[in-house]
Order: structure tokens, then C-alpha cells, then sequence
């Protein structure tokens, strides 16, 4: 893994694209049972505003398919992932629920989207800007390909700022890094910054979701200049 460097001199070991995709390819044969059920209702929430909200829909970080179902059937959805193995089982999950609104299914880099511009009504994230090795170049892309008028949807760990909560994130994270995970670069002043610093995005909705009140289900929507003016 390559190294960086904190802001107060210490060194941290990073994410690369590879280090990534060898930890969803393992996490593959059991990602489901082990959070399935811990993330449902997140999932949920974030499913639910996205079927209210309607039309074409990207899901980066797709996995194992396991929100697929989930989707209001009207909607049109493509997937993509790191890991070719997760995308094995999101291909028969949809082949076996003969999911006909599922474009598509492609491993494709979130901070390398192969879309154009505008072509997603929602750009939907679940668990996947904390893993990813530059989550604000993969907002970029997210906002990009957004159509808009339309919304880009993540569930993600919010970290502490200060406090023991803060203390105990710092030391899990070289412990958590192999899996794919990061505990405590993700604090919300990270991500009201890149809010700060995106054309033509707004702040539509943040809110707690189980579990532990750790996470957070966050709506941000790409503004229609031309309805605006």
C-alpha cells in the first residue's frame, strides 16, 4: 500500500484500487451475512429515496446486488464495482429474480466513472466513499455524471471529531485498512468541504441511521441552473 502523510507529520498507511478490490473479492462468499441485516435499514431508507425520486440510477459499490430487489420496478438501474466477484453474485441475484429494470452490471473505478455527463437521474452510494483510495475525487465523478435536477444519495460512516470516540477510530484504523475500511478520516467538516468546493450542488438532507448512530444516510442535489435562473 502506498503511504501518506497526516497533517501532523505522522504516517498512515492508504488505500490503493488493488488493496481494495483483493478485500471485496474476499469478503465476496459472505459479505450478505455479515451485514445484510446490520445495514437493512439504511439500505432501506436510502432505496426509499431513491424509488420516490424515479428514473435512470447508478448504484456505485453495487456488490452483491443485494439492494437490487429493492428498487421500485419502474426504475432503470446500472451497477458497478471494484471486485468482479461481488459483481458474480449481484449477476445471479438479477438472473434469479429476473430483475428486468438492471441495465447493467460493470466493474468500473468510482473515481474513474465510464459515463458521460448527466446521465443519471440518482447517483446512489452505500458504504463506498470510506473505501475508496481519493472519496473526493469519487464525489466528483458522482456529481458529474448526475443529471441536473437529480440526487446523489450515500450512506456513510460519519467519524468524531474529538473525544474518546475519536481516540478508539484512530487506533482501529491499521487495523480495519486490510478489510477496506477507514474509521476515522470522515468526519463532517470533510465532507462540507468538498460540498464547499463542488459547482452546483446543495445540501438536501442528512440524517442519522442505524446502526449506533454512527452512520449517516446524506442526499446531496445537483442544482438545474436553467430552472434556477
Amino acid at each position: 500500500m502506498a503511504k501518506i502523510m497526516n497533517l501532523d507529520g505522522t504516517q498512515q498507511l492508504d488505500l490503493t484500487r488493488g488493496s481494495v478490490e483483493q478485500a471485496y473479492d474476499r469478503w465476496a462468499p459472505v459479505y450478505d451475512l455479515v451485514f445484510g441485516g446490520v445495514f437493512a435499514k439504511g439500505r432501506q431508507a436510502a432505496i426509499a429515496a431513491t424509488n420516490k425520486i424515479g428514473g435512470r440510477v447508478l448504484e456505485v459499490g453495487v456488490g452483491t446486488g443485494i439492494s437490487l430487489p429493492l428498487y421500485a420496478p419502474h426504475l432503470r438501474i446500472f451497477g458497478t464495482d471494484i471486485s468482479d466477484a461481488m459483481l458474480d453474485k449481484a449477476r445471479r441475484r438479477v438472473r434469479e429474480g429476473n430483475l428486468k429494470n438492471v441495465e447493467g452490471l460493470a466493474v468500473m473505478d468510482a473515481e474513474k466513472l465510464e459515463f458521460p455527463d448527466n446521465s443519471f437521474d440518482v447517483v446512489m452510494a452505500q458504504y463506498v466513499v470510506t473505501a475508496v483510495p481519493n472519496p473526493e475525487k469519487a464525489l466528483d465523478e458522482f456529481a458529474r455524471v448526475l443529471r441536473p435536477g437529480g440526487e446523489l444519495i450515500i450512506l456513510t460512516r460519519v467519524s468524531a471529531d474529538t473525544g474518546m470516540r475519536r481516540f478508539i477510530e484512530q487506533k482501529l484504523q491499521p487495523v480495519v485498512r486490510p478489510l477496506g475500511f477507514r474509521t476515522a478520516e470522515f468526519a463532517w467538516s470533510r465532507y462540507a468541504k468538498w460540498l464547499a468546493g463542488a459547482k452546483g450542488m446543495e445540501l438536501a438532507e442528512r440524517r442519522l441511521i442505524p446502526p449506533l448512530g454512527h452512520f449517516s444516510l446524506v442526499r446531496f442535489r445537483k442544482i438545474d441552473i436553467a430552472k434556477a435562473a
